[in-house]
């Protein structure tokens, strides 16, 4: 028997990122799972900026996972902020959304 074909469909989230609360200085994972065909590409985005991670800058200490999550190396504190404090929203894109 033949398989029937596979349609592609739009991304859509299947798990969504949850609050965290994480001491300086510990790692920490941000959930995000999207479905789709073909696979979509997941991007970050903290109140509203595009997120880079070390694929973008080999130093940086955010890591996205091959599943869409984003892990915190550690969670950086600076004298004059919270550089990872913030939204975080997890967006995910194919050709057809």
């Amino acid at each position: 028997g033949s398989h029937p074909q596979l349609e592609d469909t739009a991304p859509r989230i299947v798990e969504h990122p949850t609050d965290l609360l994480v001491s300086k200085g510990e790692p920490a994972t941000l959930s995000c799972k999207a479905e789709g065909r073909p696979s979509p590409a997941v991007e970050w985005y903290k109140d509203g900026e595009r997120v880079e991670t070390d694929r973008e800058d080999p130093r940086s200490h955010r890591t996205l996972l091959p599943g869409g999550s984003l892990f915190f190396l550690r969670i950086l504190h600076g004298r004059r902020g919270k550089p990872d404090e913030g939204v975080y929203v997890c967006v995910a894109r194919n050709y057809l959304g």
